[in-house]
């Protein structure tokens, strides 16, 4: 199994997801301001987990958009998260490359791969 974070490294439920990894299973980390998603990933993570569940709306970059929580369609979130990383809700947990979970449920994440 191979297992992938995408992040931001100073982001506190991040650090907490990392902190447990380094517990359990070994993984590769993607600082998502160095290495944003291409458009494609960001299609398959929307396709998997839901426009919903990846949206950031604390951040600034939410608050920008001056737009609801409920404003925009899946295709529209989809295209705004490959333009601004800072709207994904992080971290987002690949699992063989796939999209598992979006931030970090200490109880969901041990099911899924057998970390606390």
């Amino acid at each position: 199994m191979t297992i992938t974070l995408h992040g931001i490294p100073s982001c506190d439920t991040c650090r907490k997801a990392r902190a447990a990894h380094r517990a359990g299973t070994e993984h590769a980390w993607v600082d998502l301001r160095e290495s944003p998603p291409s458009a494609a990933q960001v299609d398959a993570w929307v396709g998997a987990l839901g426009a919903k569940a990846l949206r950031n709306t604390s951040g600034g970059s939410f608050r920008a958009l001056g737009l609801e929580k409920d404003g925009w369609s899946d295709a529209q979130w989809s295209a705004a998260f490959a333009r601004d990383p800072m709207l994904i809700k992080r971290p987002v947990l690949e699992i063989d490359g796939r999209a598992a979970a979006v931030g970090f449920k200490a109880e969901a994440w041990e099911r899924l791969i057998g970390v606390r």
